[in-house]
């Protein structure tokens, strides 16, 4: 029996081991949507949004490796994929985008809702094409696939309305001919190069991105071998925090002292599967070594004495046999003890008790006059009770600051956030793509409250499709990390308070489990409610809008810009 093209591509997707596809319905999309509801083992989740669609898509493609999907209807329904979709082509994330389209006859016409869609995703999609005849199935479809999944981006395929329904003429098998993954390493002079730079270093720092996941015995090994601290990238907390002898925390404005020290003080620097953007807060006067599998990001962020373009475990296994073993590890014992010193203090923070004793009274005084729970004690809180396979996703902003230092990817825990486009109101739509991944393992999502409204009608696909994700939202009543970044400039707190309603409400008043918590007192029991409480649940806990989070190396700048931002808004009547 010849099949439609609508058909064709549904099948394909399952044979492909694609298991839901998210989306907003829409007339453009009939054809398609309708093969999904009539085939077994592909199910449409349908969002109120289709940037919600196109984030969980993203999401589900970053936990799983393979490729994740998501479909849009002609015109509106195309474009509100977008922010979603360039998620996933700065994660590098495999997602196939089928967007709705006009009819064929109509195109160029102006019509209603007509949008060019090839011109549209130019920027964000590795592939991109508009199908305008049944006889281009499957190759384009496997075209868009390989495209995808070859190069860690996103595949767009428009579908007129008129097509989807269309029979080929000349139907057989899709064939996307995916081969396995190249491991590839530099040649032999280019790791002498690296080994002799390295055998004359004294203080060596390690730089370690999510590109180095996949070889964390040999990043373990060389660590050992040149006994150098470990400074990891956010992304990197996944797979080498938990039991890690030379991991001292991160860099940046999310950062510790430690971390910016040992970085700081190193004489070599080798940077590991990471394309960390910040360069400010590179060291100076060091040499440099980096690996990445992708030649382009070598030196595009501080310049290299040696690049390896290569794996960094294949790279690793050549270049360690030619290292000789370090026998100071002054350098690397500093870096540790500072990091154990600030992260005591970090827990003394985080305790919910904090400010009923002397010191936190005195603190309190000055930056928690209303009494609120500290954010710090929120994130320690859910850390403590939280599942060892958890899966966490965090908005943008303070949420993962606070994630990013109190929350250990220990056991078989995920992570993943908007990290590289910094998108506002990614955790819970991520959230719906991990919970779908991985049905039987805790999701939890770090929301803000800023990034939660923004998205915020999704949680009625949560509570459609009885996800038992659990929110938990920051409510400081604020876009923390903007009023944090105003008052680092000297500038008063301008346009980032928000008008919250009680989430608690919202979300029982939408048939889900809400929780508000007020009183650090209750912020243990809190928690652990929301955790142990079946189904999709939003804890609401009311955080301190005047927490500040310091950087690992702040400057006197931002120190006098906090103080007299500080000044203008206590004194009365300040008009600026």
């Amino acid at each position: 029996m010849t099949r439609t093209v609508a058909r064709v591509i549904v099948d394909a997707l399952k044979d492909l081991g694609v298991q839901q596809v998210f989306g907003v319905v829409g007339d453009a999309l009939n054809p398609l949507t309708d093969a999904i509801r009539t085939t077994d083992g592909l199910d449409w989740i349908g969002c109120r949004h289709e940037e919600v669609a196109a984030f969980a898509a993203g999401a589900q493609s970053q936990l799983s490796g393979t490729l994740g999907v998501c479909m849009g209807t002609v015109g509106p329904g195309s474009v509100h994929l977008l922010n979603g979709l360039y998620d996933a082509a700065k994660s590098h994330a495999p997602v196939l985008a089928i967007c709705g389209q006009v009819p064929l006859a109509e195109v160029g016409s102006d019509y209603f809702q007509e949008v060019d869609n090839d011109l549209l995703f130019r920027d964000v999609a590795v592939y991109r094409a508009t199908v305008t005849s049944p006889e281009q199935m499957p190759r384009m479809l496997e075209s868009a696939v390989r495209a995808a999944i070859s190069q860690g981006g996103v595949a767009v395929l428009t579908v007129p309305g008129d097509l989807g329904d269309q029979e080929l003429s000349e139907d057989r098998p899709v064939r996307f001919g995916l081969g396995h993954h190249a491991v590839t390493r530099p040649d032999d002079p280019a790791i002498a190069e690296a080994a002799a730079l390295l055998d004359s270093a004294s203080k060596c720092t390690l730089l370690v991105g999510c590109g180095a996941r996949e070889a964390k015995a040999e990043v373990f090994r060389l660590a050992e071998v040149l006994a150098a601290p470990m400074v990891l990238t956010l992304k990197a907390k996944e797979g080498f925090e938990g039991d890690n002898p030379f991991e001292v925390g991160q860099t940046g404005l999310i950062g510790n002292p430690a971390a910016a020290h040992a970085l700081d003080a190193c004489d070599t620097l080798v940077m590991l599967g990471t394309d960390f953007p910040y360069r400010e807060w590179y060291p100076s006067g060091c040499k440099v070594i980096q690996i990445d599998a992708r030649e382009e990001h070598l030196g595009r962020r501080v310049p290299v004495d040696v690049g390896l373009t290569g794996d960094v475990g294949a790279t690793l296994r050549a270049l360690l046999p030619r290292l000789e073993a370090a026998t100071d590890r002054a350098h690397l014992d500093d870096a540790r003890e500072r990091f154990e010193r600030w992260q005591a203090g970090q827990q003394r923070l985080a305790d919910p008790a904090h400010d009923r004793r002397p010191a936190g009274k005195l603190r309190a005084a000055l930056d928690n006059r209303g009494h609120d729970i500290r954010p710090e004690a929120l994130a320690a809180t859910v850390d403590a009770l939280a599942a060892d396979d958890a899966v966490f996703t965090s908005d943008t902003g303070m949420a993962t600051v606070w994630l990013s230092r109190f929350v250990s990817m220990r056991g078989s825990r995920r992570l993943i956030g908007s990290y590289n486009l910094g998108s506002m109101a990614s955790a819970m739509p991520q959230a719906i793509g991990a919970q779908l991944w991985a049905p039987d393992r805790q999701t939890i999502a770090f929301c803000g409250d800023g990034g939660l409204s923004m998205l915020l009608g999704d949680l009625m696909t949560i509570k459609t499709y009885r996800l038992p994700v659990k929110l938990v939202v920051f409510d400081n009543r604020r876009l923390g990390m903007v009023k944090l970044e105003q008052e680092q400039a000297g500038l008063e707190e301008f346009g980032t308070e928000l008008d919250n309603p009680d989430f608690a409400a919202v979300a029982r008043a939408l048939g889900l489990t809400g929780i508000r918590v007020t009183d650090p007192a209750e912020l243990h029991a809190g928690v652990r409610q929301a955790l142990e409480t079946p189904g999709p649940v939003v804890l609401d806990v009311l955080t301190n809008p005047e927490e500040v989070a310091v950087p690992g190396k702040p400057t006197v700048a931002q120190g006098w810009g906090y103080a007299m931002a500080k000044v203008k808004e206590l004194l009365p009547g300040h008009d600026g």
